[in-house]
């Protein structure tokens, strides 16, 4: 995969988070395991290439692992509840 391949339309860092946070913290997805799982393999991929303020909270091992189990910034908490109750309109789907 390349920089182009990006499996997500968002900032595959901070919508990596927000995933991982709706997953482990609310119960609920914002996408596919397989989608997921395809941003995690990006993320690794392309990991040396990508410049984000929060890329220092996901290491290559969450990566490999495809979880993330770290804190939170407020901003990802925050962004992920606007993404969940504007954009999904607080569908869960989790088990796709």
């Amino acid at each position: 995969m390349t920089p182009t391949d990006c499996p997500t339309k968002y900032n595959p860092v901070p919508f990596y988070l927000m995933c991982s946070y709706a997953y482990y913290q609310l119960d609920e997805s914002f996408m596919t395991d397989h989608e997921f799982d395809m941003l995690a393999k990006w993320l690794l991929e392309n990991y040396d290439n990508i410049e984000h303020s929060h890329k220092k909270l996901v290491s290559k091992d969450d990566l490999r692992a495809g979880t993330y189990l770290g804190e939170y910034p407020d901003i990802v908490v925050q962004a992920s509840m606007i993404y969940r109750d504007r954009i999904l309109g607080n569908k869960n789907t989790k088990g796709n």
